[in-house]
């Protein structure tokens, strides 16, 4: 714990976010960039090792709790049960913390649950600022191209500290000139807040405890009221709706790709890549376009991805390449190689040099170093040995109807074309395999397994059994004695 973290971290996120239009999801767990809303603040508050981080949910609270639970343990899931306003939710917060003896001495940071693009360097700037200039409160403020809709920020001339928050509907004409806004993002000292918080009233138009109140309570007790602005305003966007949702999506994601270019990866259209926050790179990878990776895929040193590629919590090795697939789960070795159009489910695992080729599916298998499956081929649930070439057109069946069975093929094996592998079964080092064949048995060491009936030609079928089809008639043509050549004479 830094001997600068705040006291607290309270992050509002009680709302219903009616705007959101959504039966299913409360707005907070609406996701941007492979993490929800409020996962955005919970992750930017961690950065600064707060001594408690409390989440204040009210909305859909056993989702939320159950998300906060599952993503984000060190976060207190504390309950608003009748949204009554900001400041009552952190008043509920703080009770909530007494009640269980905690008393907070420093500072409390209130944050809100809905404003992605908020960075923990952002919340730091904030609280280094209220601690260096001895505010009661200080307030997170941003200078915007369009502040309609906004509170205004009016300034002291004398020494620059927030004088008041005017909503836009209360602004006159030269209040709703400025462009300095507030963003509902605060600093207070832990003490003062208290007190403050029992001078809220709920005399206004919506019977609400406003926590923008505490401001005025503690400049009338005489403590200056301080700002901080944001460098990029787009820091304090908040999401109201699903067009303001995609709209933050694409500004993380601009954000996340220059970062990843800025490390050394080439993206070669930015305009249709999509990086969730989880992934992380190496020098030299380059990725192609419209892929999207998602989760903790990681991109090895001079690794390419893409194009038309989407792949999940998924590790690429150095120097592997990586077309037009969809993984989820799986890990692609070093020079490795998967795709045009290949399919690598969970627990897929290429070896070094390795290669999964068109129209492959590879699922819970592992493959050995330079192992190859080329063409057209199901791969579940089977260990393929180093330098093994599986023919096109095979599959592993794996599963009876109740269980799952396994297949080995040993190092160095030439599997034919058109095999079935009944698993569990298991093809030995050095062995071959028959195009055609339904492997059922144990193929031994360096032999050759062959698994398919005889076959048999019946004469005249197609004319007995489909007359007049234009099969039919092509046998009756071919059948027919070729016509002499007269000599010349």
């Amino acid at each position: 714990m830094s001997a600068n973290s705040p006291a607290a971290v309270v992050v509002l996120a009680a709302g219903g976010g009616t705007r959101m239009k959504s039966n299913r999801l409360p707005k907070v767990l609406h996701e941007v960039c492979g993490r929800s809303l409020v996962g955005h603040a919970v992750a930017a508050a961690e950065e600064l090792t707060p001594e408690q981080l409390v989440v204040v949910i009210g909305h859909m609270r056993e989702k939320v709790a159950e998300h906060l639970a599952a993503h984000h343990p060190g976060a207190r899931a504390v309950v608003q049960a009748e949204q009554n306003g900001t400041g009552h939710a952190v008043r509920t917060a703080l009770e909530t913390l007494a009640a269980d003896g905690i008393e907070l001495d420093g500072t409390v940071i209130v944050t809100t649950g809905d404003a992605p693009l908020l960075t923990g360097g952002t919340l730091r700037a904030l609280a280094d600022a209220h601690a260096g200039q001895g505010n009661g409160v200080t307030v997170l403020t941003a200078v915007v191209p369009e502040p309609f809709g906004y509170g205004r920020i009016l300034r002291d001339e004398a020494d620059g500290a927030v004088a008041a928050i005017v909503e836009e509907k209360d602004a006159s004409d030269a209040q709703r000139a400025i462009d300095e806004i507030n963003s509902g993002v605060f600093a207070f000292d832990a003490k003062l807040l208290v007190g403050a918080l029992a001078e809220v009233t709920t005399d206004n138009a919506q019977g609400e405890e406003y926590l923008t109140d505490t401001l005025e309570i503690l400049r009338r007790a005489g403590h200056r009221v301080g700002a901080v602005v944001a460098a990029d305003y787009r820091d304090i966007l908040g999401i109201n709706d699903r067009v303001q949702l995609a709209h933050a999506r694409r500004l993380l994601n601009d954000r996340l790709l220059e970062r990843a270019m800025r490390a050394g990866v080439t993206v070669v259209d930015p305009a249709t890549t999509w990086f969730d926050v989880q992934v992380s790179y190496e020098p030299d990878a380059v990725v192609l376009p419209n892929t999207q990776l998602q989760g903790a895929t990681h991109l090895g040193e001079g690794s390419e991805v893409g194009p038309n590629s989407t792949l999940k919590d998924t590790r690429i090795g150095a120097g592997a390449r990586v077309s037009n697939t969809t993984a989820d789960g799986a890990e692609v070795g070093e020079l490795a190689t998967a795709g045009p159009y290949a399919y690598l489910r969970p627990g897929a695992r290429l070896a070094r040099k390795a290669k999964v080729g068109t129209y492959v599916e590879v699922k819970n298998s592992e493959l050995g170093e330079g192992a190859k499956v080329p063409h057209l081929s199901y791969i579940g649930d089977a260990t393929i040995g180093e330098g093994t070439n599986v023919g096109a057109a095979s599959v592993t069946v794996n599963y009876d109807g109740v269980n799952k069975h396994r297949t080995v093929i040993g190092a160095h094996c030439r599997t034919g074309s058109d095999n079935m592998f009944i698993a569990p079964v298991t093809i030995g080092d050095g062995a071959y395999t028959a195009a055609g064949s339904v492997i059922t048995n144990d193929v031994p060491a360096g032999g050759l397994g062959v698994g398919r009936a005889q076959q048999r030609n019946i004469a005249g079928w197609v004319e007995r059994k489909r007359p007049g089809t234009t099969s039919a008639q092509a046998a009756a043509a071919a059948s027919e004695p070729a016509a002499e050549v007269p000599a010349e004479g």
